[in-house]
């Protein structure tokens, strides 16, 4: 086994398998948020905290456009407040009429707690005068759209039994009810209480407006980078200089030991995928007509999807973990809800109106609102999720398309045939708007860059290429593995510095980007190896093979 290059070995191993599951745990568990983004607070503690940044930067005019902006909304809820104190000026009184108004001012109407509490009191109040037909018309007019705001369940339902009876004390949830008067007054305590919580809480904001630290947003993006390389499963030896905001820090990692191997196909693995956004689990097709859904830890297969009736060529996963969807020699694509494990069920087949052959690519466009497919009959189609149907179908290759994605904007849809070509569709016209021709055999895998800016493709010549997508200018060649014969060799991207592919000797084959070297060999698997894929987050690459496994790879400090 090749030792790892010196650029890429500087990481040992750190035992945070307990802290990352923990924040695994508490990202799936339904728990309070640390942050609620959603309190009015927060939202304006953000709205400074730009704002300083951006004078900081001498972006002054955005700043002062922010604050313009800002303000119209603070004028607003300062409007609100005065709503309130004249309500409840209003309710003490009984002057239905101004309350009305009130209610139906632009500034309450977002306070659907508030509408409902006084609508309820003046249902009630009619309910006490004996207007049936009155209260009928404010309970269907404005309670029941509020319904869901009942302070206790089966009060609606009271609400509504009250047109049926002598008095109110009848329905179970008003027998303390003693009279309009008292009902007033509790009504108005209410509204104090809410006004009294805005508006020390506006004090309270004020008094802290002189007291925003210097530099704050850069402090908290500080902390959170500190976060997330403490979250990480690999620490550096020495502290890593984060070079971008856009996505989650992730260390660069050569796996160079297998870590678990998962058994239970009948045939060849011809793809895999990882499940959920913490990769708890990972999901692989075979051409035992399955798809089988593992424990990343244990390796446990947790659920077999059958269905389908000739191999699973490819399989991709939505970004939730949800819903997964299987491309097979049977010319169709099976789309699986797979949130319960224990019922998987089938949720839709797509099938093409003509018998057109094997499908070997399933993919979704970025948004996730449709899934591409392409195969043997020449054509990339693109399918929309809403609607059912198939909305653009791609035609121009001279061969079968071994794959089709999209591209990070999801404007276009990149395709490698056996014609030896990749071609760019345009998703809108479904016209090709550009065609490579590079490579000298069948190319078998397309891959963009979490970046948008790199294409990686894979051919039967025995090589890798990668392409610039502005410049559509190839910039180098991975070679050493083999791919030459009748499979489908695909390979891909481990962060911004490794390519990854599979090889017809049984070895993973990891390269530096830049220089082209190999700087990793992963010998174990007893076939071919089809697939390999790497997943940031758990600090692991799985790699699906001929031998009827996957195996899944880490950095092991000893080796």
């Amino acid at each position: 086994m090749s030792a790892p290059n010196s650029n890429h070995s500087n990481f040992h191993y750190h035992a945070l398998d307990k802290n990352f599951s923990r924040l695994c745990t508490k990202a799936d568990a339904a728990e309070p948020p640390l942050l609620d983004e959603s309190n009015p607070r927060i939202r304006r503690d953000i709205i400074r905290i730009i704002a300083q940044y951006l004078d900081s930067q001498g972006f002054t005019s955005t700043k002062v456009t922010l604050y313009d902006e800002a303000n119209v909304k603070q004028q607003r809820e300062n409007n609100c407040i005065s709503d309130i104190v004249r309500l409840r000026a209003a309710v003490l009184d009984g002057e239905w009429g101004e309350i009305d108004r009130i209610c139906s001012s632009a500034y309450l109407k977002d306070k659907k707690h508030i509408l409902y509490s006084v609508y309820k009191q003046q249902y009630l109040e009619l309910i006490d005068d004996n207007e049936a037909q009155k209260a009928f018309t404010t309970l269907n007019k404005h309670l029941k759209p509020l319904e869901a705001q009942q302070s206790a369940h089966g009060e609606f339902r009271d609400l509504c039994y009250l047109l049926t009876t002598k008095s109110i004390q009848d329905a179970p949830a008003f027998r303390n009810w003693d009279g309009i008067a008292s009902s007033r007054e509790r009504l108005a305590e209410y509204l104090q209480s809410i006004l009294e919580f805005e508006i020390v809480g506006r004090e309270s904001e004020q008094q802290q407006l002189q007291h925003l630290s210097p530099g704050r947003l850069v402090t908290l993006l500080r902390q959170a980078v500190a976060y997330q390389i403490e979250s990480c499963q690999y620490h550096a030896d020495a502290l890593p200089l984060v070079s971008s905001l856009l996505a989650d820090y992730a260390p660069v990692v050569v796996p160079n030991a297998e870590q678990r191997s998962f058994a239970g196909h009948l045939g060849n693995v011809k793809c895999t995928a990882y499940v959920g956004p913490y990769a708890q689990m990972m999901a692989s097709g075979s051409s035992d007509n399955c798809v089988r859904i593992w424990d990343t830890d244990s390796a446990e297969c947790l659920a077999t999807l059958r269905g389908h009736t000739s191999r699973i060529w490819d399989i991709c996963v939505d970004r939730a973990g949800s819903t997964l969807f299987s491309a097979s020699g049977d010319g169709t694509v099976k789309v699986w809800d797979i949130r319960d494990l224990h019922k998987p069920q089938c949720l839709h087949t797509i099938s093409n109106d003509d018998d057109s052959g094997d499908i070997y690519s399933v993919s979704l466009n970025p948004l996730e609102s449709h899934i591409i497919l392409a195969g043997y009959d020449r054509k990339i189609r693109l399918y929309d999720r809403v609607t059912g149907r198939i909305v653009q179908t791609f035609h121009g290759h001279d061969l079968s398309v071994a794959q089709a994605v999209s591209n990070p904007l999801g404007n276009l849809v990149i395709s490698g045939s056996k014609d030896q070509t990749i071609r760019f569709w345009d998703t809108m016209s479904g016209s090709c708007v550009k065609s490579l021709r590079s490579h000298l055999g069948e190319v078998t895998s397309v891959a963009t860059s979490d970046s948008g800016m790199l294409l990686l493709s894979s051919s039967k010549d025995n090589s890798n290429r990668l392409w610039d997508l502005r410049s559509l200018k190839r910039l180098c060649r991975y070679k050493g593995h083999q791919n030459t014969s009748k499979n489908f060799i695909r390979s891909g991207f481990v962060g911004d510095s490794l390519i990854v592919g599979g090889s017809e000797d049984g070895m993973v084959y990891l390269w530096d980007r830049e220089s082209t070297n190999i700087v990793q060999r992963l010998t174990g698997h007893q076939g071919i190896v089809y697939d390999a894929k790497w997943n940031a987050k758990r600090g692991i690459l799985c790699s699906a093979s001929d031998d009827w496994t996957l195996k899944t790879w880490w950095f092991k400090p000893s080796m």
